[in-house]
């Protein structure tokens, strides 16, 4: 399924399954107004095709003792080897949730989430800082949550 194939159906689906990615094949074929077999089809081509990549549930983090949020930058050495070498040791950082490369003034950003400044303290000194290949990291603190969706917009795919 390629995204030229995606009609209203498809994309109602998706819309739905983004606000609620528990509903059962019943529940989302109502909303869909759809039959459960075709509903159920549509949704496994979905899986197949990779537009849905999984499913998820969200923590809210400040009831899970993680109240500091921070976007951190990071520069790292120019060669090859420290990038690489960055890019797989991120993986093994449970306080990182998201890390991108980034065009501009530094390499990457990372998102991450902390029981309190001690250990956001301990993270940069002993294990950000601490990397071979890190140069230089910026800190930002969430002071307040205006928006945050896992919702990805979808309009730009309608069919005419």
């Amino acid at each position: 399924m390629s995204l030229s194939f995606l009609d209203k159906t498809d994309l109602k689906i998706l819309q739905v399954l983004q606000e609620n990615g528990r509903l059962t094949n019943v529940e989302l074929s109502e909303r869909v107004a759809l039959s459960p077999s075709p509903c159920l089809r549509r949704l496994k081509q979905l899986e197949d095709a990779g537009i849905i990549r999984r499913y998820a549930a969200l923590l809210e983090p400040a009831n899970v003792a993680l109240g500091l949020q921070a976007f951190i930058r990071v520069s790292v050495d120019k060669s090859n080897h420290s990038r690489e070498e960055f890019a797989q040791v991120v993986h093994q950082w449970p306080q990182v949730l998201s890390c991108f490369a980034l065009t501009g003034e530094t390499d990457y950003m990372l998102h991450a989430f902390f029981a309190d400044m001690n250990a956001f303290s301990g993270f940069v000194l002993d294990i950000l800082l601490a990397h071979p290949g890190v140069q230089d990291a910026k800190s930002s603190f969430v002071l307040k949550e205006i928006k945050n969706t896992t919702a990805l917009p979808l309009d730009h795919l309608q069919a005419e």
